[in-house]
């Protein structure tokens, strides 16, 4: 039976569509699985990626960093010298005062009364020497009498001293200048002797106080200058005054004392302060402070390649700092530290390095560094 030539050509062209679309298939698979083989190869083959700065060691002068706070150079508690009920404190909270202003005064009592018996009685006693002492020279007393006379004299001058002081006393003033920082002792209120009227306290000079340790005390000399810094954003200048010579055996540190002129009192006890000390020069690398990293042991350090673009890492110690940068110690001589990535790579690891061109270096594959 034969098929009419419809048929025949539509059964060939099915015959076709179903070849090409079988043989296409199986080509872009394979073509396909190639790119990708391709891809992954590719990527298998490809180094990290590094952007790394040259640093050479230069001479730096080092600090000292130490923590610390502001203190008054001296503070005394103001005490009554004697019994009585408070009747003036003419001075008030905060003000600065001068050596010998009053600060609180008590009650006079009987002692103006005590004070003028006495001086009565030292009348007395002059009379009484006077007389004995005409009657000795024209030989009517022995001089036994006089010297008796003389005696009583000395006695009568000295109640008189003693009740000026008492009557003296009842008048607390500053012992120096000042600032009446605190004031105790209210009006009526009854002060026996060594109960304080108020708290004066010496800011001139200000005192910055910090503690050195074990490493560091040795670097400090006494009149050494120090730049401080208060947290409260002033800048001082200041001198190393007193540095203990025994250590505080539960820090195993040294008191420090740095004083800064404070003749306004315009500088505040108890402010937080940092204080930097010059202690030297070192060899030091000045890099950007971004590139300080942690090891596997937790050490602070660097990142840099080796002449082989091999990762590399060395513990480092900050001598000095600023906006820029820092100076550290313990890298080699001449170091490719990284500044881009350093965070992503192991140590040991290969890299693909290119020099940093903030750094002054051409953009080229980086293939000299620090030794190793």
């Amino acid at each position: 039976m034969k098929l009419k030539p419809a048929y025949a050509i539509a059964i060939s062209l099915s015959i076709v569509i179903l070849l090409w679309f079988v043989y296409g298939t199986e080509i872009r698979s394979n073509g396909d699985n190639g790119a990708s083989n391709s891809v992954v190869n590719s990527s298998e083959n490809q180094l990290p990626s590094v952007v790394v700065r040259r640093v050479s060691t230069e001479q730096h002068d080092s600090y000292l960093n130490l923590h610390g706070r502001t203190e008054a150079v001296r503070e005394v508690s103001v005490k009554a010298e004697t019994a009585g009920l408070v009747v003036r404190t003419p001075v008030k909270e905060g003000r600065i005062v001068n050596r010998g202003t009053l600060l609180c005064q008590q009650d006079v009592d009987a002692r103006q009364a005590q004070l003028d018996q006495a001086r009565a009685n030292l009348k007395s006693a002059e009379l009484d020497y006077n007389a004995a002492r005409t009657l000795v020279d024209k030989g009517f007393r022995s001089e036994t009498q006089a010297l008796s006379a003389q005696a009583a004299l000395d006695g009568a001058r000295a109640a008189v001293k003693q009740a000026e002081i008492e009557l003296g006393n009842v008048n607390m003033r500053a012992p120096f200048s000042g600032i009446f920082d605190q004031q105790i002792a209210e009006i009526g209120e009854y002060l026996m002797p060594g109960q304080p009227c108020g708290l004066l306290v010496d800011l001139d000079p200000l005192l910055v106080v910090g503690e050195a340790t074990e490493k560091q005390v040795g670097s400090i000399k006494i009149g050494q200058p120090a730049e401080i810094k208060l947290a409260t954003g002033e800048r001082l200048d200041g001198k190393v005054r007193f540095i203990e010579s025994k250590a505080n055996p539960q820090t195993r540190t040294f008191r420090l004392e740095v004083e800064v002129p404070n003749k306004k009192f315009e500088l505040k006890s108890g402010v937080t302060a940092s204080l930097r000390l010059l202690s030297g020069k070192m060899n030091s690398h000045f890099v950007p402070s971004r590139v300080l990293t942690l090891d596997d042991q937790g050490r602070i350090g660097v990142r840099y390649v080796d002449r082989n673009n091999i990762v590399r890492f060395s513990p480092t110690t900050t001598i000095d700092e600023n906006e820029d940068g820092m100076w550290v110690t313990g890298l080699p001589d001449v170091a490719d530290v990284i500044v881009v990535g350093q965070d992503y790579v192991a140590q040991g690891s290969e890299v693909a390095a290119t020099y940093d061109t903030a750094g002054g270096q051409s953009t080229e594959n980086a293939n000299v560094s620090g030794t190793e």
